[in-house]
C-alpha cells in the first residue's frame, strides 16, 4: 500500500517570510567588525622606546639592535649621538614615542636631512621596507604622509 502526503502550499510562503525576518534582525543586532570604531594607537607591549624618543631597530617587530634619540640628528654616523650600525645595516622597524606638538619624525638616507625615505607620526610605528639605511632624522610640523 502506498501513501501520499500532501503539503499545505500556504505554509511555504509564511516560513520564507519568517526566515528572512529572522536573518534581518540578526544582521542588525550583531555589528560587523568593519563598523567598529578603530582603537587608539598604542605601542605594542614589547616596544622598548622611552617617552619622547624616536627609536629605530635593525630587525622587524622592534627587534635587533636599537638606536634612539630625543632630538633631531643630522648625521647618525658623526653626530652627537652615534648609531653604531647605521653605516652597515638597514633599518627594519621604527617607533615614534614623541610627545611634542610635532606631527611626526621624518627620516633620510643622507646626512643633513637629504633624500627623505619616510616619516612616522607621533605614537605610531611598525615595520619598514628594510631596503635602506637611515643617516639622519628630524621632528617635523608638516605632512607626515
Amino acid at each position: 500500500m502506498r501513501l501520499s502526503v500532501r503539503r499545505n502550499s500556504r505554509a511555504n510562503p509564511l516560513l520564507a517570510v519568517l526566515a528572512v525576518s529572522a536573518a534581518a534582525v540578526t544582521a542588525l543586532a550583531v555589528p560587523s567588525s568593519a563598523s567598529a570604531a578603530p582603537a587608539a594607537p598604542a605601542a605594542p607591549a614589547a616596544v622598548d622606546c622611552a617617552s619622547g624618543h624616536i627609536c629605530f631597530w635593525t630587525g622587524a617587530n622592534f627587534t635587533g639592535s636599537k638606536c634612539s634619540w630625543d632630538v633631531a640628528d643630522p648625521d647618525w654616523q658623526s653626530g652627537s649621538i652615534r648609531c653604531s650600525w647605521a653605516a652597515t645595516t638597514n633599518v627594519k622597524s621604527v617607533w615614534n614615542a614623541g610627545t611634542s606638538s610635532s606631527s611626526g619624525v621624518a627620516y633620510y638616507r643622507g646626512a643633513n636631512y637629504s633624500d627623505r625615505v619616510g616619516c612616522t607620526r607621533q605614537q605610531h610605528g611598525g615595520n619598514l621596507a628594510g631596503t635602506y639605511k637611515v643617516r639622519s632624522h628630524r621632528w617635523i610640523s608638516g605632512s607626515c604622509g
